[in-house]
């Protein structure tokens, strides 16, 4: 599969892995972006199903302030997202953006090679200064194995 425009490296919410993979996360209580291309592939990160969207999207139950339901899926579906950042544009997004969005992102950071200790801080740095809310989330990267 050819590899898509990727995401501008500026743009709202873009994270760039120490690979140069990039990825999106994102507030779904906030409107799309209307700058730049929509995602090609993305994981909502919800407590109920998310609406329809245009492009391949997976839902990875996952209640606000929680873990994920199901931890064997969530490690499918990130590995597959992270897998996907080499010819995709992929988003990952929960309500607000911050606890669920920067867990998964710190899991594929750790995908990418960041050793897990440190891998709440490398999302806090590059992507929002509030990620990972909780102390169970921040365990749960810890402790992240695909």
């Amino acid at each position: 599969m050819p590899r898509q425009q990727p995401w501008d490296p500026n743009g709202a919410g873009v994270l760039r892995l120490p690979s140069g993979r990039l990825v999106r996360g994102r507030a779904l209580r906030r409107p799309l972006p209307t700058e730049g291309p929509s995602p090609t592939y993305a994981v909502y990160l919800l407590g109920k199903q998310p609406p329809e969207v245009p492009w391949e999207a997976h839902w990875l139950r996952w209640p606000d302030f929680r873990l994920p339901a199901d931890r064997t899926r969530a490690a499918e579906l990130l590995t597959e997202a992270w897998s996907r950042t080499s010819t995709d544009r992929v988003e990952l997004a929960c309500g607000g953006g911050r606890g669920r969005t920067g867990t998964a992102l710190a899991c594929l950071a750790i995908l990418d090679g960041v050793p897990p200790q440190e891998a709440v801080d490398f999302v806090r740095r590059h992507y929002d200064r509030r990620a990972v809310e909780t102390p169970w989330q921040r365990r749960y990267v810890r402790g992240f194995t695909a």
